[in-house]
């Protein structure tokens, strides 16, 4: 049987030879323009998320703290202290390791003026369950944000959204 070393036509397309593997340079820089835009949104998304993220930690370990302080003070029968330390961007249970605030937000209090220091103003709780009261506001820099308020009669802390 005889054998051909020449190359077989494909009927299928139309008698031609096949093309070889392989990206067109419109290909390629159809995808390079692609890959630039990503990497050209990426940081901003990055920041936003991390932003987020970071205001939602500090309003659940706010919450958290407020609370604990609550149970703390009830449970051990001595008053308990939440901080918020507004010339080093601290806060947390007076006595305990601290938490930095993220630079990207910023924090108000209000609270009675037996427990405003310089700079430092504290919610006390007391082990019969009420507090001195007060209210911390945590704001992005959009302007929207969250008030942590503590009532005084009952101690409990409630969360109330602030509009821009």
């Amino acid at each position: 049987m005889p054998t051909s070393t020449t190359p077989s036509r494909s009927l299928a397309t139309g008698g031609g030879t096949a093309r070889p593997g392989g990206f067109t340079l419109l290909e390629l820089l159809v995808v390079l323009a692609i890959a630039s835009l990503l990497l050209a949104i990426a940081p901003v998304a990055f920041q936003r998320m991390k932003e987020s993220a970071d205001y939602r930690g500090t309003i659940r370990t706010m919450v958290a703290d407020l609370a604990g302080a609550r149970l703390e003070a009830t449970s051990t029968g001595r008053d308990v202290a939440f901080s918020v330390d507004l010339g080093q961007r601290r806060y947390g249970i007076a006595g305990r390791a601290a938490h930095a605030l993220p630079d990207s937000l910023q924090v108000r209090t209000t609270v009675a003026e037996p427990e405003l220091g310089p700079r430092i103003a504290r919610i006390r709780f007391y082990p019969e369950g009420h507090a001195t009261g007060g209210s911390i506001d945590v704001v992005r820099g959009s302007g929207a944000g969250t008030r942590l308020r503590t009532d005084w009669l009952d101690g409990r802390v409630s969360l109330e959204p602030l509009l821009p």
